[in-house]
């Protein structure tokens, strides 16, 4: 059977629309009943008894009834399936994107995109022909077969009994032909997901695929692809037919069983015609449930395979919530000379007293997945209070790992990373990137508005606070140029914006948010000289009383920082000034001789 238990899970808060589907449906068998009575004795009473037509009017009013109870009940039985689909697939793509954003991003890098589209739009898309049509059919394949044999074996034990043994028949064939199309399902799935990451791929490399002028084998690629999940569509389209052929067979060889038992005693008095009739019309309704059970287990078995998919995002995000909910400030002394932030923006008063909390690594380190070689390696360093801290080391060094630590995109193998002397993973993650304002080197910028985009970082900041962050940001000019100005969408990921602009923008929201801990991967890599020197003067500003860490490329920004950490091989091999380096430090003294402006 088609049937998962975590499945029922999804439905969460949202069971009262399929208690009152199922009731519906329950309901309605019980008027199929009415109907087949009522009928039955209108036949009866009209050509055998030879009744009146005035004494026949309280069955056809009956009848009447009956029939349209039986449509509106129905009609709300399939209503309210609908409307607790509706509800489960709203939470549950929430649940989907929430489990996502709180892996954070190295978790959705490391899927494929297009797989990972494919579940969130299509595998949640797909759960609603499981929850819509199969649940529903399941309780009402129970229900329906049991009301009627109640209702014939008083009247025709022999009847009863013929539909008890049949019964199970379609069951039986339903599950060993669904377990075939099952497997076969979950490969056509498979397929689907394959080949719509490989066409995302392609999209995105389209450019480099000109290049090389492989866009034409690369199209091809494409149309195998597209071939494959034809033949797997097909495939599981064949088994489905058969099934349905086989069920069909069955509930037919049932109804012609009881019809020639109801004959042959029918010819012997042993049956009056109207029991015999009203067993006759309720035989088609008992088998209808259990028939359509079996088409609607072909209709749900996507939403199995789906859910596969669904279930790995949700159970790789350790099916926790998200906990907005701040345990206390992080306190800690307060560094000599402090003043106030100039810049006024957003600042929570669980953040406030952030920027008097030294953070400091200890014996921390992390290994990515599949790799034999730590990132860091039993890491213990200080990123000291209200100062800025600059990172830098030869790639592969162990500079990103730390950024991604310290912003929680990812937890330490083991030590420990606390600020103020508490372990910040006793922070919610919410509440913890609350505290920090993060400037990335190629910042992703959404397709929405540029207004919307700088303001994402503070929802609730004045007109007057976002065009205060324009102005320090540089982007002023930018804005001035733009055909709505700053109510100008920016088009897919930006498309409009060259990196310099757009790590402007996020220059932008890190004014906006105004956190007190402020990492910065090297912000001015995509800009002009004269650009840059604007924008450190900018970058100075909103680095005043912060605790800034600097993820350093460039010598320039290394060369301004109180403190400068060299990492090597994932340790700390050095820590100082830019002079106090130039002595102490092999890499850092040949990096500056051998590159001048640029640390690698």
């Amino acid at each position: 059977m088609n049937i998962d238990r975590r499945m029922f899970s999804l439905i969460g808060g949202h069971r009262a629309p399929f208690i009152l589907s199922i009731a519906a449906s329950g309901a309605a068998a019980v008027m199929v009943i009415g109907q087949a009575a009522s009928l039955s004795r209108l036949v009866n009473d009209a050509f055998i008894e030879k009744a009146p037509p005035a004494a026949l009017l309280p069955s056809i009013g009956f009848f009447a009834l009956f029939s349209m109870l039986r449509m509106f009940l129905g009609w709300l039985g399939h209503a309210e399936a609908n409307r607790g689909t509706i509800a489960v697939r709203k939470d549950l793509f929430g649940r989907l994107t929430g489990a996502i954003a709180l892996r954070g991003p190295l978790y959705a890098r490391s899927l494929p995109s297009g797989r990972l589209s494919t579940t969130l739009i299509k595998g949640v898309e797909a759960l609603d022909a499981y929850f819509s049509q199969f649940l529903p059919q399941l309780v009402l394949a129970l229900l329906a077969p049991l009301i009627i044999l109640i209702a014939v074996f008083p009247v025709d034990p022999v009847s009863g009994f013929i539909l008890l043994a049949t019964a199970p028949l379609i069951p039986l064939f339903m599950a060993l032909i669904g377990k075939r199309a099952g497997a076969m399902t979950d490969r056509q799935w498979e397929t689907l997901s394959r080949m719509s990451g490989y066409f995302l791929d392609m999209l995105q490399g389209l450019p480099t695929l000109k290049l090389f002028a492989r866009s034409r084998s690369q199209h091809d690629a494409i149309a195998d692809a597209g071939e494959r999940f034809r033949t797997a569509t097909m495939k599981v389209l064949r088994v489905a037919f058969l099934s349905s052929l086989t069920l069909e067979l069955v509930g037919t060889i049932g109804t012609a069983m009881i019809a020639v038992a109801i004959g042959l005693r029918l010819l012997t008095a042993g049956l009056t015609f109207q029991t015999a009739l009203f067993v006759l019309l309720l035989t088609p309704d008992f088998y209808l449930p259990l028939r359509q059970l079996g088409l609607k287990f072909h209709a749900g078995m996507e939403g199995t395979s789906a859910s596969k998919d669904i279930f790995a995002v949700l159970d790789g995000a350790g099916n926790g919530s998200i906990d907005r909910s701040i345990n206390g400030p992080i306190d800690g002394p307060e560094p000599e000379g402090h003043q106030k932030v100039p810049f006024e923006g957003k600042n929570t008063p669980e953040a406030a007293p952030f920027h008097r909390s030294e953070i400091r690594f200890e014996g921390v380190s992390y290994s990515y997945p599949g790799s034999t070689e730590p990132a860091l390696s039993s890491l213990t360093c200080a990123i000291p209070a209200g100062r800025t801290t600059a990172v830098t080391g030869p790639s592969g060094a162990g500079k990103s790992t730390l950024m991604n630590l310290l912003l929680r995109f990812q937890d330490p193998c083991s030590g420990t990373i606390t600020a103020g002397g508490r372990p910040i993973g006793e922070y919610p993650v919410e509440a913890w990137r609350e505290l920090v304002a993060w400037v990335p080197q190629h910042p992703f910028l959404f397709n929405e508005t540029l207004r919307l985009n700088i303001m994402m970082a503070n929802r609730s900041a004045t007109e007057e606070t976002l065009l205060r962050a324009v102005r320090m940001a540089g982007l002023e000019e930018l804005v001035d140029r733009l055909p709505a100005g700053i109510d100008t969408p920016v088009g897919e990921q930006g498309i409009r914006f060259s990196g310099g602009e757009a790590q402007r923008i996020a220059l932008a929201r890190a004014f906006m948010k105004d956190a007190p801990l402020l990492v910065l991967d090297e912000p001015t890599s995509h800009t002009d000289p004269e650009l840059e020197a604007t924008l450190q003067r900018a970058i100075g500003t909103l680095m005043q009383n912060r605790t800034t860490l600097i993820i350093a490329h460039r010598l320039e920004t290394i060369r301004s920082a109180d403190t400068i950490l060299v990492l090597e091989g994932g340790r700390e091999t050095a820590t100082g000034t830019h002079r106090e380096l130039m002595e102490s430090s092999a890499f850092y003294r040949r990096a500056f001789l051998e590159h001048g402006e640029s640390v690698q």
